[in-house]
């Protein structure tokens, strides 16, 4: 064994005992409740598949939890008769259960779940929304790295939210631009200025009664963003609209689009337009889709490569 390798299980083995410290894990009960950690774990899962409608079996939470077959047994048959849980008989395996929740079980665990809500809000709000980010980053690095595929491709969607700018995004949203453009259409350096001089614009002269920059959230990280500027008295115009790779798919630019077409009727223009490029087929799909229709194109080279600009208008 190396020394590297060493000091890497020593590393481990040192968050391991901070993390459990910090979770409350190695307390005898969990949450202030009765139950253990591993109890209330299973209660979890029995809930999660409630709320979803999902149809969950013992063998189902032995896989999930990689708990022991007996040790599970005798949890299930506890709750069963503290009358937290029923076993519905599976109409294709009778062989196999379904578990679910009882009205006593869901009244039981609603306080524990916001019991465990409430630490976990508690853990973030000792952090700065940009160090909020860094971490839930990090925890999914971990669990993306030992999961492997298994925690790439989650069952459930994942939940995007929009917010508005803060300090810290606009730099982010010209470096991830440029890093994007160059990696996937060999854009070079002059792109990177452009969008910068879009946001020194917007920032230098931003007026919140008829602009607004939105930013997209997945897991607290920055996955996506889109400007809507004034151009002239009645217009407005959508700017650097952006969704990161890990995002796509997810009809998150269609929302960003759309946010920018409520906003701009709320704050009375009449029209949008958007200058885009016929290699961007993804926003043009998205344009076309919400309605937006191609006015002009013209063929230059920009940025190292030959490109067609395309100018697209929405009558509100």
């Amino acid at each position: 064994m190396t020394a590297t390798t060493q000091q890497r299980i020593g590393a481990v083995r040192r968050f391991n005992r901070f993390y459990t410290r910090q979770i409350g894990v190695l307390r005898k009960t969990y949450l202030d409740s009765s139950s253990s950690l591993g109890e209330m774990r299973v209660l979890h899962e029995i809930a999660q598949a409630d709320k979803f409608g999902d149809a969950l079996t013992a063998s189902d939470i032995m896989r999930a939890l990689d708990l022991d077959a007996g040790y599970l047994s005798r949890v299930l048959r506890n709750f069963e008769k503290q009358g937290l849980i029923t076993r519905k008989i599976s109409a294709e395996d009778a062989r196999q259960s379904h578990l679910a929740l009882t009205a006593r079980g869901r009244k039981t665990f609603a306080p524990f779940e916001r019991r465990s809500q409430s630490q976990a809000s508690a853990m973030l709000s000792k952090l700065r929304p940009a160090e909020q980010a860094r971490l839930v980053a990090a925890m999914d690095s971990i669990e993306t790295l030992l999961e492997g595929e298994a925690a790439a491709k989650p069952e459930k969607k994942p939940v995007t939210t929009l917010r508005a700018a803060r300090h810290g995004d606009f730099g982010w949203i010209v470096s991830r631009h440029a890093e994007l453009y160059a990696q996937e259409y060999g854009w070079t350096a002059p792109f990177e200025g452009l969008c910068a001089q879009i946001v020194a614009d917007f920032v230098n002269k931003y007026d919140p009664k008829c602009e607004r920059c939105w930013i997209a959230e997945m897991n607290g990280e920055n996955v996506g963003c889109v400007m809507l500027v004034k151009d002239k008295p009645g217009v407005a115009r959508i700017r650097l609209l952006l969704v990161d790779p890990k995002a796509r798919g997810l009809g998150l630019g269609a929302r960003l689009t759309s946010e920018c077409m409520r906003f701009a009727r709320a704050a009375g223009y009449k029209k949008i337009t958007l200058w885009t490029h016929s290699i961007l087929t993804a926003a043009r799909h998205t344009y076309e889709k919400a309605g937006f229709k191609l006015m002009r194109s013209e063929k230059h080279k920009s940025w190292g490569k030959p490109v067609v600009s395309e100018h697209w208008d929405l009558e509100l």
